[in-house]
């Protein structure tokens, strides 16, 4: 049986309190059908994995239940929405299933230049946009085991017409074409070992050496080789 890793299980420095070379945020997008168990999968990681921010969407569309403006989106009227495109203050906006959603883009881009890792939730169209913007962005595409499995937990949310339905999984069918943009596929067949593996995924990205600051971990170690010696060459005396 697979294990989901906690914070304290990870390597040190990578997740836990060791410092690290300062750099810039890297930006993770996961985009996945409905259905699929992005925004379970989102939360845990969020939730195992420090120095992670949860970036938070615009929707024109109205609330689920149990959602709260602020926690999975800012729900707001198409107007505002529509005032903020005028203003430039999103990254990338589409329109989805009939309702508007967007990026805000000062959140993200401040947290990033802290240093902080962003975690974006995004439905294809807009990932692409943004992988335009953003060229060493993490791109992670969450599958479903099937599309048998996909319909039968859509049908089970009670919260869509087969209409809609139908709509999704068509949606799904011409998502596939796009899986080759993705940096990485993950498909959830078991939820414990699709959380290890995106776990593993940010654990890898965040060790690549081209997001090192290398000059300043090389010269760490040259100037502890220098120091050594000095200290084992004996002193010339007249």
């Amino acid at each position: 049986m697979s294990t989901v890793l906690t914070t304290s299980d990870l390597p040190p420095g990578v997740m836990g309190n060791r410092q690290v070379p300062e750099r810039r945020g890297i930006l993770y997008i996961i985009s996945a059908p409905s259905g699929a168990g992005k925004t379970t999968l989102c939360k845990q990681v969020v939730a195992s994995v420090s120095g992670l921010w949860h970036s938070i969407s615009c929707t024109t569309r109205k609330p689920r239940p149990g959602e709260e403006h602020g926690r999975e989106y800012f729900f707001v009227e198409e107007k505002v929405f529509h005032d903020m495109v005028a203003k430039n203050e999103f990254l990338e906006y589409a329109h989805v299933y009939s309702n508007w959603y967007g990026t805000p883009r000062k959140p993200l881009a401040d947290k990033m230049e802290e240093g902080i890792d962003v975690l974006l939730e995004i439905d294809v169209q807009g990932a692409l946009q943004i992988k335009k913007q953003f060229g060493d962005a993490v791109s992670i595409f969450i599958l479903p085991p099937s599309m048998d499995i996909l319909r039968a937990r859509l049908q089970g949310r009670g919260s869509d017409s087969q209409e809609e339905i139908a709509r999704r999984l068509q949606k799904v069918k011409d998502e596939v074409w796009c899986l080759r943009e993705y940096s990485y596929i993950v498909r959830n067949d078991d939820l414990r070992q699709s959380l290890c593996e995106l776990q593993s995924i940010f654990v890898a990205e965040r060790l690549k050496t081209n997001r090192t600051d290398m000059q300043q971990l090389e010269q760490s170690f040259l100037f502890e080789k220098d120091a050594t010696m000095a200290d084992r060459t004996p002193s010339s005396t007249v």
